[in-house]
């Protein structure tokens, strides 16, 4: 299904898509995630992946080290989410995905809801010949750069959940300004860099293509 333009929502049987083609500040982001999360727990509306990006910034997880700020050369926000520091921005498709583990799941299993975050992410960027990994102690996924031969990072996971609703998500890189991640240690592991699609290569990936992707294969 294809997604429209600007701000719409789109039905795709349950959860509902809704996506931003202007950047979105992070505290209207985090705003709206919370009132959504309100009204999901009490039914009044359904559960939704929002897909949409964001101007430079850091944000801080719950494990966040101050050690790990290396510059502030752009706005830092202290967040609920689990995990470290990170860099939202341009370039870097962000999906918020706030869906009712207790009605999805038998019993609710956060560690089971993230692997399957992670697993998304994988099958989405395999339709695109990029071989994305997990890795033992190490948040988020992985590639190996065919460049260097170096394990990078490609997609950031940090997640929060309320009364067992989810909300933060998954931070793709399609084609950011790499150099902006040198301002934090991202999700404080130093020994490794980060990529983008089309840092891979794959330049000619768009997020129309992207977003398409993770609709595709999404089954959480």
């Amino acid at each position: 299904m294809k997604l429209t333009n600007s701000t719409a929502e789109i039905s795709v049987q349950s959860p509902i898509w809704r996506l931003s083609e202007d950047p979105v500040p992070y505290p209207e982001a985090v705003s709206w995630m919370e009132s959504r999360v309100d009204d999901i727990r009490h039914q009044r509306e359904k559960e939704t992946i929002w897909l949409l990006e964001h101007p430079s910034l850091y944000t801080a997880g719950t494990s966040a080290k101050s050690a790990d700020l290396v510059s502030s050369d752009f706005p830092v926000y202290q967040t609920g989410r689990g995990g470290q520091y990170t860099y939202h921005g341009p370039g870097q498709r962000v999906a918020y995905v706030m869906l009712d583990l207790k009605r999805r799941q038998k019993a609710p299993d956060l560690k089971r809801y993230i692997y399957m975050l992670e697993q998304w992410v994988i099958d989405s960027l395999a339709m695109f010949d990029i071989y994305g990994e997990r890795r033992d102690g190490r948040v988020g996924i992985w590639v190996v750069d065919p460049k260097d031969g170096a394990e990078k990072k490609i997609a950031a996971i940090g997640v929060r959940v309320r009364h067992w609703i989810s909300y933060h998500g998954v931070a793709i890189n399609l084609n950011p300004d790499l150099s902006h991640f040198s301002g934090i240690v991202p999700c404080g592991i130093r020994q490794y860099g980060v990529t983008s699609l089309h840092d891979l290569g794959q330049t000619h990936i768009t997020y129309q293509a992207l977003d398409q992707a993770l609709q595709e294969n999404f089954y959480i």
